[in-house]
């Protein structure tokens, strides 16, 4: 069994937008988000899980207002599925554990980079900063920011 799993503590202290976004498939607004343009290394992880996704190193600038990444950290911690939903073709990603929906994954990321956007909600991660990953139970990830 997998150390990360949807948290009933965590699903209580969401917030409202956080609790929309994750669990009833929300999307929050752009470019008024917490993390689009933040800039800080570290990991971000699944606000319910703690499932590590990404890192601040695979973070760019896309100008669509959300954090954008390049690949998740840990790709069995990242599912896709089809989703049709508002007349469009569209690739979801949610957290394997947590089953938090995440975001969208689109063919229009950086070509030298692999190509994909992991366009993600802010109010589905936690953000931890490289300083912080050893106390928080993320030392394994540390070697990533050398």
């Amino acid at each position: 069994m997998s150390k990360y799993q949807k948290d009933p503590d965590a699903l209580r202290d969401l917030s409202p937008e956080q609790y929309h976004v994750t669990q009833e498939n929300g999307t929050e607004p752009p470019f008024r988000n917490d993390f689009w343009d933040h800039k800080e290394d570290g990991l971000y992880v699944d606000i319910v899980s703690g499932e590590p996704l990404f890192t601040s190193r695979d973070k760019f600038d896309s100008g669509c207002g959300w954090p954008s990444f390049v690949k998740p950290v840990e790709t069995d911690h990242v599912v896709a599925k089809e989703d049709t939903t508002h007349g469009m073709r569209r690739i979801e990603v949610r957290s394997k554990h947590g089953d938090s929906h995440l975001g969208h994954v689109f063919p229009d990321g950086p070509q030298d980079r692999g190509g994909l956007r992991y366009c993600i909600n802010s109010a589905s991660l936690r953000f931890i900063a490289i300083e912080d990953l050893e106390a928080e139970g993320y030392g394994e990830y540390i070697k990533l920011f050398e």
